[in-house]
């Protein structure tokens, strides 16, 4: 605002009378009084902080596009490059999702007051300082993961992107090794590995460094064929967005692997030459995934079975640490050290952000077990579970085994003594994690000579 004023002086008899410094006085007091209206007016269209600060948070929100579906990029080796190329993020995201809501008690304890009565916005959920959310309902997402690991993408494997679901801007990143040459010089058949991560439903991504050498490890030392797919994340979509994604993920991945005509996405046939040359193998398909993504992939299990994904045939399931939760505590939660990788603090805060409004921790997406749960029933194909020893989700992880035991499904429990929850994401490296690379690779090896190319190479 820009207010212009013409003072005009009007000779006063005392004027000439007065001293200088009394004229000053005087001028000045009539100039206070001649722009007192333009102040008012100037104080009372200024924004308050409060709203400043909402101004600002709004012209913050980006939206950071997947890889366009009509043109995706070509496969590489990618040994210089840093993973996330496709989703790399140089600033904050933020929203307000109509779907959380925070008590009126939690809004009016703490926060620091602001001009003209506003309560400025705090922070009331952390998730690994990667997930915040705020007193008034906004998101913030950082850029960063929570922990980075080494990076030993050294050309071994071949990886490139491309999207599976384009209205929700999901991608997923696809792993091969480097070729191998078989008799007559085609690429050797290999069993293909559907992979989810984790991240308590709140956090992760394909791009992650950790979920990058987990996967890349996963692709040269089985060896396999292994798609890492995205899902849709809590709270701004609560359960059971991620397993509706991940049934799209698998129902995708069918659709090109089965042989057929093109579905006409854009990017169809390019993705389906590049499964074919990789040597996928549409007879041996293996659901996996760490934790949430662990979880995602019994209830695949449940929902696919071994012949839901006709005409490809799912051999199996490979739950790493699954996060299945129970709202009656379990030894070995209460027993869990208050500074383990996912306490019960931790827990319960994604919990909290994931869970349907009004549901608790025996909800059936989250207790497979629980009295709400239609129960464990054959799911077809093999099973395998790995759990670490001190993760606070060993007890349920193992009631979940006697379940699937006692259902009839043939189940194998791997058990790694002394470990917490997430030691193989957070160490992909190490000689432990080979170990459980090592495990996967018996158990997807036990059915391999039941099937053989037509050529004959396996």
């Amino acid at each position: 605002m820009r207010v212009s004023l013409t003072l005009s002086c009007v000779e006063s008899p005392k004027a000439e009378s007065s001293s200088p410094k009394d004229q000053i006085a005087m001028a000045s007091s009539l100039l206070l009084r001649a722009t007192a209206p333009a102040r008012r007016l100037f104080h009372a269209a200024r924004p308050t902080r409060g709203e400043a600060c909402a101004a600002a948070r709004r012209r913050i929100v980006v939206s950071v596009p997947p890889p366009a579906a009509s043109a995706p990029p070509s496969p590489r080796r990618s040994s210089a490059r840093r993973p996330a190329p496709a989703d790399r993020i140089d600033r904050v995201e933020s929203s307000r999702p109509a779907s959380f809501s925070t008590s009126t008690s939690a809004r009016a304890s703490g926060g620091e007051a602001m001009a003209g009565g506003t309560e400025a916005p705090r922070v009331v959920e952390d998730c690994r300082g990667v997930l915040q959310v705020l007193s008034d309902g906004t998101t913030v997402r950082s850029a960063a993961a929570p922990y980075t690991v080494e990076d030993r993408d050294d050309g071994r494997v071949e990886w490139r992107d491309a999207v599976y679901h384009a209205a929700h801007g999901l991608g997923v990143r696809m792993y091969r090794p480097a070729r191998r040459e078989g008799k007559g010089k085609a690429r050797l058949r290999l069993p293909v590995l559907a992979y989810f991560h984790g991240g308590g439903f709140c956090i992760g991504s394909r791009a992650w460094s950790s979920v990058h050498a987990c996967c890349l490890r996963f692709a040269h030392e089985l060896p396999a064929v292994l798609l890492s797919f995205d899902y849709r994340l809590a709270p701004e979509h609560r359960l059971p967005a991620a397993h509706q994604d991940a049934a799209a993920a698998l129902a995708w991945l069918r659709d090109r692997l089965a042989p057929g005509p093109a579905d006409g996405s854009g990017s169809d046939e390019d993705v389906r030459a590049w499964l074919a040359d990789s040597g996928a193998d549409p007879g041996r398909l293996f659901v996996s995934g760490d934790s949430a993504g662990a979880n995602i992939a019994h209830h695949m299990a449940a929902r696919f079975g071994a012949a839901g994904l006709d005409p490809v045939k799912t051999a199996g399931y490979v739950l790493v640490m699954p996060a299945f939760t129970s709202e009656a505590p379990t030894q070995s939660e209460l027993g869990s050290r208050g500074s383990a990788f996912l306490s019960r603090d931790v827990a319960e805060r994604y919990n909290r952000l994931a869970l349907p409004a009004g549901a608790n921790k025996d909800y059936p997406l989250m207790n497979p077990l629980g009295p709400d749960s239609p129960g464990l029933g054959p799911v077809g194909g093999r099973v395998l579970v790995v759990v670490g020893g001190d993760d606070m989700l060993k007890d349920n992880q193992v009631r979940y085994v006697d379940g699937m035991k006692a259902a009839g499904n043939d189940v194998e429990l791997a058990v790694f003594a002394g470990k917490e929850h997430g030691f193989f994401s957070r160490g992909p490296w190490s000689e432990t994690s080979g170990e459980v690379v090592r495990v996967v690779g018996r158990f997807m090896g036990r059915d391999a000579a039941d099937s053989t190319g037509a050529d004959g190479q396996d």
